[in-house]
């Protein structure tokens, strides 16, 4: 009888980790995340609390070397470097991609790889960054040190996530080939993910999920949001509803609810705001919870976003989860990680 092989030691740091998106997935896939590293203190708890053995690590980017990271390689037969180097001006809420815009930490990301010169690279990013000169430059990188390298701009919803987000994912290898995943897993829908869920009204917190919270609307989105249909627009309400922005806007995801059998939106930092895309609940007046956005993101739903002993700052975790890089989407990049690693 073939004896069973047994799967690589993968060790891995990620950079700019957040709240452990990217973490949380690679360690499914099978890889040991050593470290994440972040200047948001504010994300240790959640980071640490849900990834067991993954060390937070408050620090900036550019203050780290090499030898930073060197040690949370040591005892692996590979290593990993990944990263979502932050990069607010190629967002979809800012169309003019300028040339001089800041991507400084992209250039940090490229910097450390040259110190450390990990086995692979995966980078994760806004797909407006593949048409800026500081991808082309990490590229070069990349290719001097003599990296196999694909990119990609995805589709999350391949990949098992109920949302209409797109995504740059990078991967890099100096151990031979590798290629970005795109396998498609089918079309997953609002209801699988967050019907289940008990009801909660507006601005309540359920009393066994403090993160199951809401934004308390105001009192005319109240009323407009009981006139708003699952997918409509703020044509569906009632003139007297309508403010000047609405006579002059032809954009129609403000103020708008998810539908149950489809994907949401583009789950961003603001979803919260009932005001700011189509973050109203299918059927509940209010707008989503931080616990039903953080499950469009497909984080567990034992994922501890705060201390119990202090209730999340609602547009503070907020920003945590919509900068976050959905696990699902982590896992399919690790698998192809631990794949291309295992057949070098």
């Amino acid at each position: 009888m073939e004896k069973a092989k047994t799967p690589p030691v993968i060790h891995a740091v990620d950079l700019f980790c957040g709240i452990g998106g990217l973490t949380h997935g690679l360690a499914r896939s099978g890889i040991a995340v050593k470290a994440g590293f972040d200047n948001d203190e504010s994300c240790r708890y959640a980071y640490e609390a849900n990834n067991s053995g993954s060390e937070f690590v408050p620090a900036d980017i550019r203050d780290l070397g090499g030898e930073d990271l060197e040690p949370y390689f040591v005892g692996a037969e590979a290593s990993v470097l990944v990263g979502c180097a932050p990069c607010q001006p190629f967002s979809a809420h800012n169309r003019k991609l300028k040339k001089e815009a800041d991507c400084s930490l992209v250039y940090e990301f490229a910097r450390l790889v040259e110190e450390t010169q990990p086995d692979v690279v995966s980078m994760e990013n806004v797909p407006g960054l593949a048409k800026h000169e500081a991808f082309a430059d990490f590229l070069e990188v990349l290719e001097r040190l003599e990296y196999d390298h694909d990119a990609a701009v995805v589709w999350c919803s391949d990949y098992g996530i109920p949302q209409k987000r797109r995504r740059l994912v990078l991967l890099a290898s100096r151990l031979g080939s590798i290629r970005i995943p795109r396998h498609g897993v089918g079309t997953r829908t609002v209801r699988e993910f967050i019907a289940k869920l008990p009801p909660i009204a507006d601005g309540e917190t359920h009393p066994d999920d403090p993160a199951h919270v809401t934004m308390p609307l105001s009192d005319i989105n109240k009323r407009r949001i009981k006139q708003s249909k699952p997918g409509g627009t703020w044509k569906d309400w009632d003139d007297a509803l309508l403010s000047a922005c609405h006579r002059k806007s032809y954009y129609p995801a403000p103020y708008g609810r998810m539908q149950w059998d489809d994907v949401a939106p583009t789950i961003t930092t603001q979803f919260c705001y009932y005001s700011t895309g189509r973050f109203g609940h299918p059927e509940q007046d209010r707008a989503i919870s931080v616990r039903e956005a953080a499950l469009l993101q497909t984080f567990p739903i034992d994922y501890e976003l705060s201390e119990k002993s202090q209730p999340p700052v609602v547009r503070d975790v907020a920003r945590h989860i919509g900068n976050a890089v959905p696990v699902k989407l982590a896992e399919a990049i690790g698998e192809t990680i631990v794949e291309a690693v295992d057949a070098r």
